[in-house]
């Protein structure tokens, strides 16, 4: 199958600034991301205390920063069209710089020690978990005809840790950026209700807080709203949803690798050709991959050399750059964002999305009760 693609819609290849304006139409893009980040930082961190209290509190509460940004981003696309200087300084819009960096800073915050000494079940749980899910997803999407780079951003997204994985998948299927705005859209709608859903139906169940946690961490798809249902457990749930969740993310990299070797080998194969050799797929592979893993194993390290009360301080920082970096990213999704590509996707990728949470609620359930009854989490 040849599948057409330019530089332009991708979000993957790197993009040059000098066929867009210059260096210095850029360089004010630049300065627009990240004035629209600093507003998006600001929301996010003050819309939960102004509405605390309040009917809205609890989902403000729980809505992360994805939603600012692309909101942000979008009123920035508009102004900045309407004013006609988008295209100008569209070189400014680094997206794939941003995505890329912010995903090996996430890198430093995967604790390899802890997933491997404390979290034996999450291990396994992850592993069967994601293999079912993401297959489901990408069987059903190639059933409902989805294009086959949205169905990679779907299935890792609904199978994973969602909009870190989404970004993940688009770097080595180099997705669309409508594509990846429409899979973080669909992460953060169905992540929210969940928050709540989730702890009540645990309850309903009569589940262990134990269990609770191991369905709530491999279930939602955010980290902040696994925090939050896991909270609404208790202590216990809390606790192995977050290692449960961090040993999801860790398989990021493994899944991008796939991904890569598939679209290499199978998907953009030329007709007639006998297939891409070791240097074409080393061409397509997503080297900050690399990165991840690097920045996860000397944190791992460090970690293991340095009292925990030290190691804290300086992981929350790494971790406050990778949202900031991830922020820009989604801000640049905004001003880059076409709506001609979601009203030719319609409502197939809703159904299929849908779809695969259901299944992974049942099978993420179906695990927690087979490998965490009778687990303490003390």
């Amino acid at each position: 199958m040849s599948v057409e693609r330019t530089s332009e819609t991708s979000a993957a290849p790197e993009r040059h600034s000098d066929g867009r304006g210059g260096v210095g139409p850029a360089l004010v893009g630049v300065v627009v991301v990240l004035l629209l980040a600093a507003a998006t930082r600001y929301l996010d961190k003050n819309v939960p205390a102004l509405l605390k209290g309040t009917a809205l509190g609890d989902i403000a509460a729980t809505i992360e920063y994805p939603v600012y940004a692309i909101v942000i981003g979008l009123v920035g696309n508009a102004v900045l069209t309407l004013a006609g200087v988008r295209e100008r300084l569209s070189g400014g819009f680094r997206t794939e710089f941003f995505i890329k960096t912010g995903l090996v800073l996430l890198g430093a915050s995967i604790n390899l020690r802890v997933i491997v000494t404390a979290a034996g079940p999450a291990i396994v749980q992850a592993i069967v978990l994601i293999t079912t899910v993401f297959l489901f997803t990408w069987w059903l999407g190639g059933k409902l005809g989805l294009e086959e780079r949205l169905r990679a951003l779907l299935s890792a997204a609904v199978s994973i840790c969602g909009v870190s994985a989404a970004i993940a998948a688009a770097g080595a299927v180099q997705a669309r950026r409508e594509q990846l705005a429409y899979s973080a859209s669909l992460v953060i709608a169905f992540a929210l209700p969940s928050i709540f859903i989730l702890p009540w139906l645990a309850g309903v169940f009569g589940l262990s807080d134990e269990v609770a946690g191991a369905w709530i961490g491999g279930n939602i798809d955010t980290t902040a709203a696994v925090t939050a249902a896991g909270a609404i457990v208790g202590d216990s749930a809390l606790a192995v949803a977050s290692i449960v969740k961090v040993t999801q993310n860790a398989l990021i990299g493994v899944v991008t690798i796939a991904l890569t070797a598939y679209f290499a080998f199978r998907v953009e194969r030329r007709p007639g050709a006998s297939g891409p050799g070791l240097g074409e797929f080393w061409r397509r592979f997503p080297k900050f991959v690399l990165g991840f893993v690097a920045a996860s194993v000397i944190a791992t390290w460090w970690q293991t050399t340095v009292a925990a009360a030290q190691a804290k301080p300086v992981i929350g920082v790494v971790n406050d750059l990778r949202v900031w970096f991830l922020i820009l990213a989604f801000v640049s999704i905004g001003l880059e964002f076409r709506v001609a590509s979601l009203r030719e996707a319609g409502w197939r990728p809703v159904g299929v999305f849908a779809t695969a949470t259901v299944v992974n609620v049942v099978v993420a359930l179906g695990l927690a009760l087979l490998l965490f009854s009778g687990f303490s989490a003390t």
